[in-house]
């Protein structure tokens, strides 16, 4: 027998669920709860990645390995990378990003085992390749998690803070694996973060859910706008008109700022993985200092990466345009992160050497979020999802080759010192040159009146 539910109830019910329906406070929590959970997400991941660097110097003492193994080693973990992303390029616009993310968080806590049980060499091929597989289409689906629960001029802030993830993680969880590594072993480690994962993805089972913000024309219902027919309202049409992608990856604007964080990423690349050991054979630092020492550049790049997302926030509130509140933004950050390493490897002294290499290697995952608003930009809301995921699949091929680079660099040079800094010297040169260039010919603006997602402003 049927039961018939008044209709009131029913509509209540919906109003409950549909978060586009909820008053704007709510609305607003809820999306830093979504927001704080990515974050957490973010962290982990990165810990996946960095773990690889604080213990290198045990993993290739045990294993046998030499700097250049290490190094290809250290690549594996990006090389379906960006396969993975290409893959989840066209699910991203039609699956809930709750459960792409759950699935994600889970193939990484699966890639953790094989090292604990077999540790080997073709063990930690396997799983760092698994983990990358699982790691690639992450960032592009949590910055779109994070952009359909706030409206585009409120993106910024949350975006970044979701993006430091990068950095924090590696705050947060360095020490603690670097005394893990120390107290019962390398393999221990690995381990571990293969349960924290699993604790993140039953919370994310109940927690999880989507945003409201999915067009420009949803903003507008939401958020209450002009009337039809106005000039804001033409602007919401353009922005929501489809584009080819072709025609969004070819505009010069999204060009140069995949350029600089494909160097960031090559640049923080080299510091997880090569970072540590560095500080171990150079400064001569012990395994668990130096696994405390990569916490510095990675808490100066919390502070950064969450700097840099609310600066432009707050300058577009000022109606400073986009092209000078983020891509001017990031091409002066990726300048800045390139000189300091190039400072940083020649300085006299190992403080000054940490200081600058703080800024130098902490600055660069800073340009992560940067990059992705500004490809954003590139695209419509509805196409947002592929877009940003062919974006960081191009970015993050930085670390594809970075490791191996620098293994070679190393390992062919007159002596470890010698390889480590001409190897410092060529990421440092190639970031502060892409960011010059960034700063001087990215134009959003430009380009999406020329992709016709934008219309021309009456005086």
């Amino acid at each position: 027998m049927a039961i018939d539910i008044p209709p009131h109830i029913a509509a209540d019910a919906d109003d409950r669920r549909d978060p586009a329906r909820w008053s704007p406070r709510k609305r607003n929590a809820y999306g830093w709860t979504i927001t704080g959970m990515l974050l957490v997400l973010m962290m982990i991941s990165w810990a996946d990645k960095a773990i690889l660097g604080i213990v290198a110097v045990p993993i290739m003492k045990d294993l046998n390995l030499t700097t250049e193994q290490f190094g290809l080693l250290g690549s594996a973990v990006f090389m379906l990378f960006g396969v993975a992303q290409l893959v989840a390029a066209p699910i991203a616009n039609r699956v809930k990003s709750k459960w792409i993310l759950l699935v994600l968080c889970l193939i990484w806590s699966v890639a953790q085992v094989p090292i604990f049980v077999f540790a080997s060499l073709p063990a930690l091929w396997f799983s760092r390749l698994l983990l990358g597989a699982g790691e690639g289409p992450l960032a592009p689906i949590s910055m779109h998690a994070t952009y359909k629960w706030f409206p585009a001029a409120r993106s910024a802030a949350p975006a970044a803070v979701t993006s430091s993830g990068v950095t924090l993680g590696i705050v947060a969880f360095a020490p603690v694996l670097a005394w893990i590594t120390a107290e019962f072993g390398w393999r221990a480690t690995f381990i571990f973060l293969a349960m924290v994962g699993v604790v993140w993805a039953v919370a994310w089972i109940f927690v999880g859910k989507e945003g409201p913000y999915t067009s420009a024309r949803a903003e507008r219902e939401i958020d209450g706008g002009a009337a039809e027919g106005d000039e804001d309202a033409s602007a919401a049409v353009a922005a929501d008109t489809k584009v080819s992608y072709r025609r969004s990856f070819a505009t010069p604007t999204w060009l140069l700022a995949v350029l600089c964080s494909f160097l960031g990423y090559w640049t923080f690349t080299v510091a997880t993985t090569w970072l540590p050991a560095y500080f171990e054979t150079v400064h001569g630092a012990t395994t668990q200092q130096a696994g405390s020492l990569i916490t510095l550049p990675a808490l100066w790049g919390t502070f950064a990466t969450i700097g840099l997302g609310v600066l432009p926030q707050r300058l577009a509130a000022r109606g400073i345009p986009t092209r000078r509140s983020r891509g001017l933004v990031l091409g002066l950050a990726a300048a800045f992160a390139g000189i300091m390493v190039i400072l940083g490897t020649l300085a006299p002294v190992s403080w000054l050497a940490v200081l600058f290499f703080t800024f130098g290697f902490g600055t660069a995952p800073a340009l992560f979020a940067l990059t992705y608003l500004v490809a954003s930009e590139t695209t419509t809301v509805g196409q947002r999802g592929a877009v940003l995921q062919v974006t960081n699949a191009v970015l993050t091929a930085g670390g594809l080759f970075a490791p191996a680079v620098v293994g070679i660099i190393i390992g062919r040079a007159a002596s470890e010192t010698v390889g480590y800094a001409n190897a410092f010297l060529l990421t440092g040169g190639m970031l502060s040159v892409a960011g010059v260039l960034g700063a001087l010919f990215i134009n959003q603006q430009r380009d999406r009146l020329r992709l016709g997602l934008d219309v021309a402003r009456t005086a």
